[in-house]
């Protein structure tokens, strides 16, 4: 998905300024909700664009290509506004029909949500909710209580329940203080004896789907996995694109080691084409899932294999060839180092580890 260049230029003109202020501009906010991007994957009945997932998949590869915090902030906060599909209809409606609506959190359970008449008592601190600053609502999981004690499923073992709070009513602690992706502040946040009503509870699972969307069909992981995959997959490319312009820029110098160079441009393509045939075959099992009726196993793990790929694959080849950006490459406002410590920071995502 080719973004248009007037689009592509708004972007970049808030790069610098985004960092700086450890936040998405109001520029680029504005840009977001103007296109909708945070209501990606939300049913258009509901107000969103009601994406599939191999289009919602590369536009958002394309928008971390033009820069990975960026990107990966649209990622983040749209994924837990697709959690409108696991929503009561109404609620969902009335809920996504505002135009600034952002949600975002952590995934992580943790604290504790005793069970109470029509709800839950909630207390407990979460990390990394992607965007806090701009949030209308946050998302958490809470370890679920009874009577004091912890709820347990038929085998015995402790269960933990997905709930959405507004803004107003979460403590944040402004504590995202990392050396890239400074513009997705993902700051902590915290409630203490909030009050939460039971529809405001809800289950991310295929059968506790609320709308008929080809997409909430599709389990969590799998359709997280191919998300956040593809912004690596964007980041990579880009610094490829960096790299390579850089050093066509140091190929003009009479004095350049012209097999040495040979050998670094021989590298960056071995990576391109690498990254793109994993690309593709990950394009093709976003589309498999999207046909097929179930989403099996076999195809839930080779997603998560080649997701992981992609990641593993960026990561060796930055590490190889970004010494050969030399001392401009080093720069803190230069492209090249920008990508570079979007991407580092990135990995540092549990999901897509090995």
């Amino acid at each position: 998905m080719e973004l248009p260049k007037e689009i592509i230029d708004r972007i970049q003109d808030e790069i610098i300024p985004s960092i700086d202020k450890k936040t998405l501009s109001d520029n680029l906010l504005h840009l977001v909700y103007e296109q909708h991007w945070f209501n990606l994957w939300v049913p258009k009945e509901y107000g969103g664009l009601g994406y599939g997932l191999e289009e919602g998949c590369k536009l958002l590869e394309e928008l971390a290509y033009v820069d990975g915090g960026f990107g990966w902030t649209v990622t983040l906060c749209s994924g837990a506004n697709m959690f409108a599909g696991f929503l009561d209809p109404d609620l969902a409606t009335t809920l996504f029909q505002k135009p600034n609506v952002c949600w975002g959190g952590s995934g992580k359970p943790s604290g504790k949500a005793e069970r109470v008449e029509d709800g839950y008592l909630i207390t407990g601190y979460w990390q990394y909710a992607t965007g806090a600053p701009h949030l209308t609502h946050f998302t958490l999981n809470a370890w679920v209580y009874e009577n004091g004690s912890p709820a347990v499923d038929e085998k015995g073992e402790p269960i933990y329940q997905s709930f959405f709070v507004d803004r107003d009513d979460v403590l944040v602690h402004y504590d995202w203080d990392t050396f890239g992706l400074a513009c997705t502040a993902s700051h902590s946040f915290s409630v203490q004896q909030l009050f939460v009503p039971a529809n405001r509870a809800f289950t991310i699972a295929p059968a506790a789907r609320t709308h008929a969307s080809k997409l909430f069909e599709i389990p969590f992981m799998p359709f997280a996995a191919c998300t956040l995959a593809v912004n690596y997959i964007g980041m990579f490319r880009r610094f490829l694109d960096l790299l390579e312009r850089q050093l066509m820029v140091k190929a003009q110098d009479p004095g350049r080691d012209g097999p040495q160079l040979k050998r670094i441009l021989r590298a960056l393509d071995q990576a391109r084409l690498a990254i793109e045939e994993r690309s593709a075959r990950l394009y093709a099992l976003m589309a498999l899932v999207w046909k097929n009726d179930a989403v099996d196993a076999s195809l839930v793990d080779e997603i998560d294999t080649v997701s992981r790929d992609c990641v593993a694959l960026g990561k060796a080849a930055i590490v190889e060839l970004f010494p050969y950006g030399g001392i401009a490459a080093a720069q803190w406002d230069n492209a090249l180092n920008i990508v570079f410590r979007h991407f580092f920071t990135a990995t540092q995502h549990n999901l897509l580890q090995r």
